[in-house]
């Protein structure tokens, strides 16, 4: 009898922890997002109804494997080729109205006063949605980071992005950049021109770039780092773009290894390269003139016993280093060489500006290489390239997480949902920027940012707000001294071979490459 009574609470406990699983199972894919759902509608925002776990996904595969394999015309008007599953949300909702990811609803807000808000007074309302794994497999550094533990990583990174550290880098952009331009002289050869696709071209300088400016005279082994990098970064879309099955990569499947492997090794070239750095400093055989070295230097004096508490160090652990230096090369390689890709191929379709643009650089500085006073007084090569990340954003929109209930505007917004700044539709709203707003028109920057459109948080490229990239000056150097450098040397026009299609992976690229016709000037 006693064995009956202990077999019946076993079973009962179990069926109860079954039941109590399968109601949990349950709230989460039904009852809360229909809840959810519930209280964006009673507000007037409209939406796309719910769908059992997928959410929208299905609808939003279908849009974009269909848009994705038509090339456009060659306009500027890109949005339902890039991105068409928000543009046809906006279009039938309005500037307020979401979708649904799986089981949680995703407001899309394109109302630039709800923007400023979101960005500004209630950014600490906000943090990201909660990112795959796989991603922070490329890095934890400072832009995964939130509340506290952020503010303290990028007061210690802020001096390596100061304007006075960046003056100095100049010459590191310069010399990669009349690399690069030695490469294509050559390929041009006897023949006059020659057919580039400058897509991979610019990714290589980015990552010279980033590789010396980063590590200074270590820069051959942070170009080693790059390339297992940029092969992870491989990895890790390809697994993003399938089915996501929770812990499947730890099942140690071929490429679920290879991306394990490729994580130690950067890990331990990067400690190295790091420790190594520290020490040559501490004996001052090493010049603080690269970011790995002004980083290093101010999370020393961070962690200094005058500025350290009684409880806590202040400064980065050698681990946390590593992950900045990490992210060094995914945010300065990735969005720059889309930039200048971009930059490439609208002055190829606009040979007027291009022609204005070389005359500036030229009556500037001539065909010697450009330092910090001569490149402050390029107006038009600045205006051409606010305008390309205007129409050519290389990240198309800003995602954020309500961990709480929060109000901005009219609009309480419960606990769970996801929000998406649109940036690639507000770059392109008439409502903002006129008429003309699928042109290319880069006088509208004439008098600065902030008067180029109808509100200031027309144009945010970079975030917006407290989080505001730190290293935009350093790509927007970066840029002008590129994009001079090419000017001083060859005229350009798009190939024939060249198809109009930009897509998104992670950054706006160009899906087919970015055939261009140059021409060596004399």
């Amino acid at each position: 009898m006693e064995n009956f009574i202990i077999k019946s609470l076993i079973i009962s406990s179990i069926l109860l922890l079954l039941l109590y699983f399968v109601l949990r199972f349950c709230y989460s894919i039904w009852w809360k997002p229909k809840q959810l759902e519930k209280q964006l509608k009673q507000q007037g925002i409209r939406g796309t109804p719910y769908k059992l776990l997928i959410g929208d996904m299905r609808e939003f595969v279908r849009q974009i494997t269909e848009a994705w394999s038509k090339p456009l015309h060659l306009t500027h008007h890109i949005v339902p080729r890039v991105d068409p599953f928000t543009h046809d949300i906006v279009q039938k909702h309005g500037k307020v109205g979401f979708c649904w990811v799986g089981t949680t609803p995703r407001l899309i807000i394109k109302d630039p006063e709800l923007m400023k808000e979101v960005l500004c007074n209630k950014l600490g309302h906000f943090q990201k949605p909660s990112l795959n794994p796989l991603i922070l497999s490329l890095t934890r550094g400072l832009t995964t980071l939130e509340g506290e533990k952020w503010a303290k990583h990028r007061r210690i990174i802020n001096p390596a992005f100061h304007l006075e550290k960046l003056k100095g880098m100049i010459p590191v952009f310069a010399s990669s950049s009349d690399m690069l331009i030695q490469k294509w002289k050559k390929s041009v050869g006897h023949q006059g021109h020659c057919e580039m696709d400058v897509w991979p071209e610019f990714q290589s300088l980015t990552g010279d770039i980033i590789s010396r400016a980063a590590f200074g005279s270590n820069y051959e082994e942070g170009k080693n780092i790059l390339e297992l990098q940029k092969e992870l970064q491989v990895l890790v879309v390809e697994a993003m773009q399938t089915l996501y099955i929770p812990g499947f990569r730890f099942i140690p499947t071929k490429k679920n290894q290879r991306r394990k492997n490729l994580n130690k090794r950067i890990t331990s070239m990067l400690r190295t390269l790091i420790q190594r750095k520290e020490s040559a400093m501490r004996a001052g055989e090493s010049r603080v003139d690269d970011l790995l070295g002004v980083l290093l230097q101010s999370n020393h004096q961070d962690n200094s016993p005058h500025n350290a508490s009684s409880n806590e160090t202040n400064g980065l652990t050698i681990e946390e280093v590593i992950e900045e230096c990490k992210l060094f090369y995914l945010a300065g390689h990735e969005t720059t060489s889309s930039w200048l890709t971009w930059s490439m191929v609208v002055l190829a379709m606009h040979p007027d500006w291009q022609g204005k643009a070389r005359e500036e650089v030229l009556q500037t500085f001539g065909k010697r290489d450009p330092d910090f006073e001569a490149i402050s007084h390029l107006k038009i090569v600045t205006m051409i390239l606010y305008e390309v990340q205007r129409l050519y954003p290389p990240v198309i929109g800003l995602y954020l997480h309500a961990y709480g209930e929060t109000k901005i505007g009219d609009i309480t917004l419960p606990a769970g949902v996801d929000l998406n700044l649109p940036t690639l539709l507000v770059h392109h709203d008439p409502e903002l920027w006129g008429n003309d707003a699928e042109e290319f028109k880069p006088e509208r920057f004439s008098e600065g940012v902030s008067k180029a459109s109808k509100d200031q948080l027309a144009f945010f490229p970079f975030g917006w707000g407290p989080r505001t990239c730190i290293g935009q000056n350093f790509a927007m150097i970066e840029a002008k001294v590129a994009l001079a450098m090419i000017l001083q040397h060859f005229s350009f026009e798009l190939s024939p071979s060249y198809t109009h299609s930009p897509h998104t992976v992670v950054t706006l690229q160009p899906q087919h490459g970015a055939q261009i016709i140059l021409h060596p000037l004399h």
